[in-house]
Formats: C-alpha cells, structure tokens, sequence
C-alpha cells in the first residue's frame, strides 16, 4: 500500500456494475465480532445472499440469542464461540472449524476492542487492545492455506491507523520503506509503543493523539497485512463504539461491505483502503 497523499486521480470509484455470482452455498465466511451491530449486518447480508456463514462472539449467551434472531428472518447460520484476545479461545476455535468446514473463503475481521468514549484517550487498557485487533487475526490466517484462489480478507479499519496520524519521524521513515519493512519490525513498533505506555511517555512520542491504543492497533495491522487484505473504513456509523452516534447505520454499511467481500478474483482489490462515502460510493485511496 502506498503510503503519499493520494492524487485526484489515485481516488477510483470502485465497480458499480452488478456483481457475478461466483460463490454458492458451499462458499464459508467466518465474520468475528458479529453478535451486534455492523457483524451482525454483515452476516445477515451474507447469509441473505446464499453462502454459508459462520458467527462469531466472545459471549456465548450473545452469540446464540444473535443465531436465535436470524433464524427468526428464516436466515441459517451457524455459531461459533471466539475471543481473538486469547489464544486458548482462538485454537478451540481453529479446531472446531476445521473439523466442521475445513477452510475458509472469506474472513471478514470485526471483531475490535475499544475502551474509550468518543471524547477520551485513556490508554489503561491498550495490551489487550493490541493484543485482540492486531495479533487476533493473524492467528487465523492458516485457515487460509488450503483455501481456493477465491479467498480473501475484508478488515473493518480506520482511518484513525493510517500513516498520516504518526508523528514520529524515526518509526514513519520505517514504514514508508516497504522494501525493507517486515512483521519483525512492526512487531517491535508494538512493543516500544506498549513500553511507552508503561513508563508513561506515550503523549511524547508521535503516537496518534485519538484512541491511541486502537489507533496503533489498526496502523500495525494495516501495514503488516497490507498485501493481503482489503481495508473498509465505515466512517462515522451508529455503533455501540460511537454511542449510537453516526452518519450510517449498521445495515447500510454491510450493504457496502458485502459488496467488497465478494467481488470477483479478477477484481480483488487487495492492500487498498476503502471508506464509505454518500450515497454509498466506495472508494479506493492508493
């Protein structure tokens, strides 16, 4: 992904022609985090369009009373229990899946932590933010393995974890050298951001200056998957994140999402970054 401001002419509108139908019921999405809210959306949107969905929550109660409400509209999907911010949660996952389908043909990673308020930036709890929304999904990726060509990974991101929210010139210059950049030094950004959290120098040092902790989680996943996924940011919506506040709906925003996850492999935009704009135009910043 680069990382320069993009040009008018690096902004494309993505497809608006009718999608191909590629996939059928034996294609599987796994959507994490997806009890509530914009998961919830997501896989009722799937599950409308005919492939076989696989919900995840970390609360078991949650997640069968969200399988309970879709197969009230007549939707069948299945449900698995799954915590991305602990490992233990993460294997039982892995071996349940994989015993039930074997493969996965599209992750679409929901699931995030956030524990400040639309006005704080505490950073009390930023080890298991970095710990769920960074290393949570990459724990997931050899699922993938066996996987046909049509696989691929929708990331619900932010705007909050691009580059252009890092004051720090030392850390910036590392990442906009892609030819040299790997998981190892994104893996020590990590832990030097967490060590200034420790000591308490974390305000000095360039960090993002709102939701720090989530930012830098969304930033390390961004550039360590950059390759591999496609990155939706959903812009201001109406989730339990943002206080019920926002300009979409959590059903407005599946409508987009689902239309990213299943674009046709000739047309898998892969490492670019997406946001939501009016009227639901999609958009690629490069």
């Amino acid at each position: 992904m680069s990382h320069k401001e993009p040009a008018g002419d690096n902004i494309v509108v993505a497809p608006c022609h009718p999608i191909s139908r590629w996939w059928s019921k034996e294609t599987v999405a796994i959507v994490t985090g997806a009890n509530k809210g914009i998961g919830f959306a997501l896989v009722k949107q799937l599950a409308k369009l005919g492939l076989t969905v696989v919900l995840t929550a970390r609360n078991t109660l949650r997640g069968v009373e969200a399988l309970e409400s879709l197969k009230s509209e007549g939707l069948h999907v299945h449900f698995f229990s799954l915590d991305v911010s602990y490992p233990n949660s993460i294997q039982a996952f892995v071996s349940r899946f994989q015993e039930a389908f074997g493969v996965v043909d599209i992750l679409i990673n929901n699931a995030a932590l956030l524990f400040n308020d639309i006005y704080e930036n505490s950073v009390k709890e930023a080890a298991t933010v970095i710990r769920t929304n960074f290393y949570g999904i990459e724990a997931l990726l050899p699922l993938f393995r066996h996987s046909s060509t049509a696989g691929r990974i929708l990331n619900i991101s932010s705007r909050l974890g691009l580059l252009d929210k890092l004051n720090n010139p030392k850390i910036k210059e590392m990442l906009i050298d892609e030819g040299n950049l790997c998981e190892e030094k994104i893996v020590w950004m990590v832990n030097l951001f967490l060590e200034n959290v420790k000591n308490g120098t974390w305000e000095s040092q360039g960090w993002p200056q709102i939701w720090t902790d989530y930012a830098v989680s969304k930033l390390t996943l961004n550039e360590v998957l950059a390759k591999l996924l496609i990155f939706f940011c959903l812009g201001f919506t109406q989730t339990s994140m943002t206080g019920g506040k926002g300009a979409h709906t959590p059903d407005d925003v599946a409508v987009v999402g689902a239309r990213l996850a299943l674009l046709p492999v000739e047309e898998l935009p892969t490492g670019k970054f997406y946001v939501i704009g009016s009227n639901h135009v999609i958009y690629s910043k490069l």
